[in-house]
């Protein structure tokens, strides 16, 4: 059996090892470093707060060996700087008194009506009333209507942001009239698109229109005959008429009698000269 005294020595050196471990795992950091710390990888990050590696030497670039000289303190040419102007001297600026922006705004006074301005507008178109119109007329109502929305829209903005505090009542009354109009357009296109579709699927079915885009699209059957029957019948008559008339005056010279028959006008007689004086 192994005495205490030999026992010792090894558990002092068990414990010194231990000490020592522990001694040496604190002063080790905690974690490894996320990013290399060398200058050259530095360079890459360009996030707010990160490192500059710079020098800002003003003597970058300089060498006694190379005898390159000092550097430049400002690199500006030679050409002359140009001299500011006072804006009191300043040319006016020229602007096309027609242009197309213009048509934003109802006066070019005002920024905006005022709302007596406003509230001064009729009723809306209606249905009944504009499908008596043509594309043409239809295309340009729509695109008037489209130009006083723009000046509506455009007249409040300048409203709001001014912070006048009035006329939008009246506005929106008037742009409510004219949404009425452009409604009525779109019902009228829509009835027109419909009657096309429905006149489409009964022209597949007639015998005298032709679809296909090859001769002429209609071609009727018995209107064209009858047309130029009538004129015929009708000279045939007026001709027989005429020739009843010449027939009858003939007729009517030939049975007169010769005693009754009206002597021919006498012949004037030459008159003789007067004497001269």
């Amino acid at each position: 059996m192994a005495s205490p005294a030999a026992i010792r020595p090894s558990l002092g050196a068990a414990l010194h090892s231990c000490r020592t471990a522990s001694i040496t795992h604190g002063l080790l950091p905690s974690s490894r470093a996320g990013i290399s710390t060398t200058a050259s990888l530095l360079k890459r990050h360009k996030y707010p707060g990160a490192r500059d590696n710079k020098d800002h030497s003003k003597h970058r670039g300089e060498s006694t060996i190379r005898r390159t000289g000092t550097r430049w303190r400002l690199s500006v040419s030679d050409e002359p700087l140009p001299k500011p102007i006072k804006p009191e001297d300043l040319a006016p600026p020229e602007t096309d008194p027609n242009h197309g922006l213009w048509e934003f705004f109802a006066n070019r006074d005002t920024v905006a009506n005022v709302p007596e301005e406003d509230a001064k507008h009729g009723r809306g178109w209606m249905v009944e009333e504009l499908r008596g119109k043509s594309w043409e007329d239809l295309h340009k109502l729509w695109w008037v209507c489209v130009k006083e929305r723009n000046r509506i829209a455009t007249a409040k903005y300048e409203r709001n942001k001014s912070k006048l505090g009035f006329g939008d009542a009246e506005a929106d009354k008037r742009d409510d009239e004219v949404k009425v109009t452009m409604r009525g357009i779109k019902h009228v296109l829509t009835e027109r698109q419909y009657a096309w579709e429905d006149a489409v699927k009964l022209a597949e079915n007639d015998p005298e229109i032709d679809l296909s885009g090859n001769g002429p699209a209609f071609s009727p059957s018995q209107f064209l005959e009858e047309e130029y029957e009538e004129p015929v019948a009708a000279e045939t008559e007026e001709g027989a008429v005429k020739e009843a008339i010449m027939d009858g005056e003939q007729s009517l010279k030939s049975s007169e009698p010769a005693g009754l028959a009206t002597p021919p006008p006498p012949e004037p007689k030459p008159q003789s000269e007067a004497p001269r004086l």
